[in-house]
């Protein structure tokens, strides 16, 4: 029999992020024998990770890092909540957030090309995945530059890391109130910043659609221009930051908040693992 026990087992899988019926036979394999154990489960898991290319990644974390005047955020994803409380998981994402924030990148394509010691992020995340045994991406990446930058990590459960990543780039010195705006953006997940940002065929796009809606509700087709013009005006509303209702208080824009605050809002960025 291995010399080896549950207690190495459960020590083996929290370290690795593995499962169960593939820590224990990896042991087995290894007689007990823990560093062993890692290279038979990293030699089998980088076999396996071809494998699991198409199967979904909708758990994970984002991290953000700043460095130099700008703030990177990222979201590393991976298949199950278990992996994402992983330390080994959590280790990686820092990892990787040290490595594409020093390069700077602005896509996921230059950041898995960022060197991460004497590799690559890619190669990096490669690895790993083949040590914890399951789909590990990263799926998105962005670099906020500005006068002031502010970040915000929401967890939507104590158990899991932050979900939820805000990043907000401002002029101004209200640091409290830039704070504030990274958690309402965090809830109200706006598109564009300021209406101006909203593109023209997206308006569009809407105004025929609520159009639609609207004949389909029976509406008065004298009537129909000025509904469908307020519905679009709501649209717009909806997805430019400046213009929403501020979460903490809906008598007032965001735009006004920042105003009274004397700071101005030059660029924001929020990422939701999985979405």
């Amino acid at each position: 029999m291995a010399n080896f026990n549950i207690a190495d087992i459960k020590a083996l899988r929290e370290q690795l992020g593995t499962g169960m019926v593939d820590t224990k036979n990896a042991l087995e394999e290894a007689e007990g024998d823990l560093q062993k154990a890692v290279e038979i489960l990293r030699l089998k898991g980088a076999k396996g990770n071809a494998k699991r290319a198409d199967r979904s990644t909708s758990e994970g974390l984002i991290a953000a890092r700043e460095q130099d005047g700008a703030v990177t955020i990222i979201e590393l994803a991976c298949e199950t909540d278990f992996v994402a409380k992983n330390e080994r998981f959590g280790a990686l994402a820092d990892k990787v957030a040290d490595a594409v924030a020093a390069a700077k990148a602005d896509s996921a394509e230059a950041a898995l090309a960022a060197p991460a010691g004497d590799q690559t992020v890619e190669q990096l995340i490669s690895e790993e995945a083949a040590i914890i045994g399951e789909k590990v991406e990263l799926r998105r990446v962005r670099t906020v530059t500005g006068d002031n930058l502010s970040v915000y990590l929401h967890r939507t459960s104590k158990d899991l890391p932050p979900q939820i990543g805000v990043v907000v780039a401002y002029s101004g010195d209200d640091a409290e109130t830039a704070r504030s705006i990274a958690q309402h953006i965090s809830f109200a997940n706006p598109t564009y910043l300021s209406r101006e940002d909203v593109p023209a065929a997206e308006i569009e796009k809407e105004r025929e659609i609520v159009t639609e809606i609207s004949r389909n509700e029976g509406k008065p087709e004298a009537a129909l221009p000025k509904i469908v013009e307020g519905r679009v005006a709501a649209f717009v509303k909806q997805v430019s930051l400046l213009e929403q209702d501020y979460a903490k208080d809906n008598k007032l824009s965001v735009a006004q908040v920042a105003k009274d605050a004397g700071i101005t809002v030059t660029d924001f960025a929020r990422f939701k693992v999985g979405a």
